[in-house]
């Protein structure tokens, strides 16, 4: 089990809708902001923060509808807007410069809150991060207008059960323990979720193209797993070529999760990267 000390939670109305954070205090240290991936939450950094809290003040955040974070179906689930949320978030906590640590989707809304507020993103470390996914098929966003359509979400994923969503995301399958399960199911107890995800399939935009990466300036670090079988590595190395002020890693027998997985690897490039 892993023990964090010193967390401190909360919650605050952005974008009119109440979001769920955790800060890590270290007074006079830069500040790191660490966002999760989709059908995730903060939990998903548990083992990676105590490689890093000695050295950052850290604010881990709930995207919205995830986590501990209102599962509103009023709230707009673009990229675009859950990027607003982390801005608007740190200018509330006067947190002027940033560096942002984002999993697989939370790598996509890095990269937008960068292109948004390039002055408040100091750097940007990007694990497995999700790229070049287009909009959901309009099928797919029509039949979400329907109102029991988030039954068949809830439906799709219960059928696939945590046991074997986790084993689509890590190599070593022998690292998933109980308390692994129980923290990524817990927040899938609340239908309200599904409700929201299925408001998510028709306002995710899609991932920023080639074209806008190129025209980000902040430094980026890559990570990734060669056994990646969510994102595959060839995205990473793309993005790598794509994003203009890039470093790039690939872990041999790692998967998507790779905060889980080698936290003390990531750690490592971080503190090079952001000396």
């Amino acid at each position: 089990m892993v023990i964090l000390d010193n967390k401190q939670e909360f919650k605050m109305h952005v974008q009119g809708i109440g979001v769920h954070y955790e800060v890590y205090e270290n007074p006079g240290k830069p500040v790191m902001v660490l966002i999760h991936g989709f059908l995730s939450s903060t939990f998903s950094y548990r083992r990676l923060i105590p490689f890093l809290r000695n050295e950052y003040h850290l604010i881990a955040v709930d995207l919205p509808p995830f986590g501990q974070s209102e599962k509103s179906i009023a709230f707009v689930y673009s990229y675009r807007n859950m990027a607003k949320v982390v801005i608007e978030l740190l200018k509330n906590l006067q947190v002027e410069n940033a560096i942002l640590v984002g999993h697989s989707m939370g790598g996509q809304i890095s990269l937008y809150a960068s292109k948004e507020m390039p002055d408040m993103v100091k750097k940007v470390v990007l694990l497995c991060s999700s790229g070049y996914m287009k909009r959901s098929h309009p099928s797919l966003i029509f039949g979400s207008y329907f109102p029991y359509f988030y039954l068949c979400i809830k439906h799709i994923m219960s059928r696939q059960g945590v046991w074997k969503n986790l084993c689509n995301v890590v190599h070593d399958r022998s690292m998933i323990d109980q308390e692994m399960m129980d923290g990524y199911i817990q927040p899938f107890y609340d239908d309200r979720i599904f409700m929201a995800l299925s408001r998510m399939i028709r306002d995710r935009e899609g991932d920023l193209p080639a074209e806008d990466l190129r025209k980000i300036e902040t430094p980026s670090l890559l990570i990734w797993g060669q056994e990646d079988r969510v994102v595959p590595v060839h995205i990473g190395e793309r993005m790598n070529r794509d994003l203009p002020n890039s470093h790039f890693f690939s872990l041999k027998n790692t998967g998507h999760l790779v905060p889980e997985e080698r936290p003390d690897f990531v750690s490592e490039r971080i503190f090079e990267f952001c000396v």
